[in-house]
């Protein structure tokens, strides 16, 4: 009781009742990227990644074309030694670039994006899911990761997904295996989740940890299950988050 709204949701459903309101956080152009981290699974369910992976830790959502990879986009090229542990071929993931208003650096864990005299930060979330195939023609891990200059004095991404569907912004928080129904987080974060998948190279994936990083990320995290309760969920503002979801969206 009295904590505000939750995350993860289906961001298919715009319905909520949760009566705290706090301010949207800026576009994340306008904020430090503090940490990268990803979800074996993905924590939110949408139009793209709709099929159930069961309940606890290790459940969540994968993404609608799970079933459809050949042989050869689900031959793991580390045969299961890769260093990133916990991913493998054929596995969905959801990935989330956490934005900061704090004058901080990227670096490890949410911890990241606070300080001492940034306590209280406007946070944003882009979050995208991923559906990990053996093959070099996909998407590359390390073109969204974290280029060391800053760019017009923020801390960014080389990019950010494009072409996965128009984002669903909502008002929640931060989420991982340690939240549920029962335990909620005070932490209050601006969400975009792009509702379409895209097929992701696991070798690019496994470079980015075999370089080392400044995350310090070389696993997948576990997930907090899908929270439906009308009392967790803040209302979603509809004309910004309609979009064609029944036209399926790739990237190239």
């Amino acid at each position: 009781m009295g904590y505000g709204p939750q995350s993860p949701r289906d961001i298919a459903g715009f319905e909520g009742v949760n009566e705290r309101v706090f301010a949207r956080a800026p576009a994340a152009a306008s904020l430090n990227l503090c940490n990268i981290h990803l979800h074996t699974n993905a924590e939110h369910k949408a139009p793209g990644f709709s099929i159930s992976a069961g309940s606890g830790e290790h459940g969540g959502y994968k993404c609608n074309d799970s079933d459809q990879l050949s042989p050869e986009e689900l031959d793991d090229p580390a045969h299961g030694f890769g260093p990133f542990k916990g991913v493998k071929p054929g596995d969905t993931i959801e990935v989330h670039w956490v934005f900061s208003s704090c004058d901080v650096s990227p670096g490890e864990g949410l911890g990241s994006c606070l300080s001492k005299s940034c306590s209280n930060p406007a946070l944003r979330v882009e979050a995208q899911t991923f559906l990990v195939a053996n093959d070099p023609k996909a998407l590359d891990f390390e073109s969204f990761t974290h280029r060391s200059e800053q760019s017009s004095g923020y801390h960014q991404p080389p990019a950010l997904p494009e072409g996965t569907g128009t984002p669903v912004v909502y008002l929640g928080s931060t989420t991982g295996p340690k939240y549920d129904l029962s335990t909620c987080s005070p932490l209050q974060v601006t969400w975009s989740v792009r509702p379409q998948c895209a097929k992701l190279d696991i070798s690019s994936l496994y470079r980015w940890a075999e370089k080392g990083n400044v995350f310090r990320e070389n696993h997948a995290h576990g997930v907090r299950q899908l929270v439906t309760a009308p009392q967790l969920l803040s209302p979603v503002e509809q004309a910004v988050a309609v979009t064609r979801w029944d036209q399926p969206l790739s990237v190239e």
